[in-house]
């Protein structure tokens, strides 16, 4: 299993900044490694909205059957994926004197026909850099 979190400070309100978080369907606008989404559930936020996010990762992609497990307005959104890599993620919304501070925390398994443990270790240092680059996506698109 591969534990992976990366925080970045946003010179916002968390009113502002849990506007851009909560608003799931433009999450592919400003992540990289998510192509695309298509919600299989009619509701589009909170708990129980289901979604399918085509993601890619250089030359591999998937698509990762998500759910929404934990949504605390103005603060947390937790998911479960399922799919080729499984897990669970959660942003987390925290006021701070400059602004707000995002946290994107995941674990996620590695079937056993893909390495792993081993290729988690391997993964972990590709996607931290990758959800970083996509919180200053974020953070550039809140801020401008």
């Amino acid at each position: 299993m591969a534990t992976i979190t990366v925080s970045i400070d946003i010179a916002a309100t968390v009113d502002e900044v849990w506007r851009h978080a909560s608003d799931l369907p433009t999450h592919a606008e400003w992540m990289a490694d998510a192509e695309s989404i298509e919600f299989r559930t009619e509701q589009r936020s909170g708990v129980g909205t289901q979604m399918e996010v085509f993601t890619r990762v250089g030359p591999l992609h998937t698509t990762d059957l998500m759910e929404v497990t934990e949504w605390i307005d103005r603060k947390t959104i937790g998911v479960r994926h399922e799919g080729l890599v499984t897990g669970e993620g959660r942003f987390t919304l925290e006021a701070t004197t400059a602004g707000t501070r995002f946290t994107w925390s995941e674990q996620l398994s590695f079937p056993w026909y893909l390495g792993g443990a081993i290729v988690a270790q391997l993964a972990r240092p590709v996607l931290r850099w990758i959800w970083r680059r996509n919180l200053e996506s974020l953070r550039s698109r809140i801020e401008s």
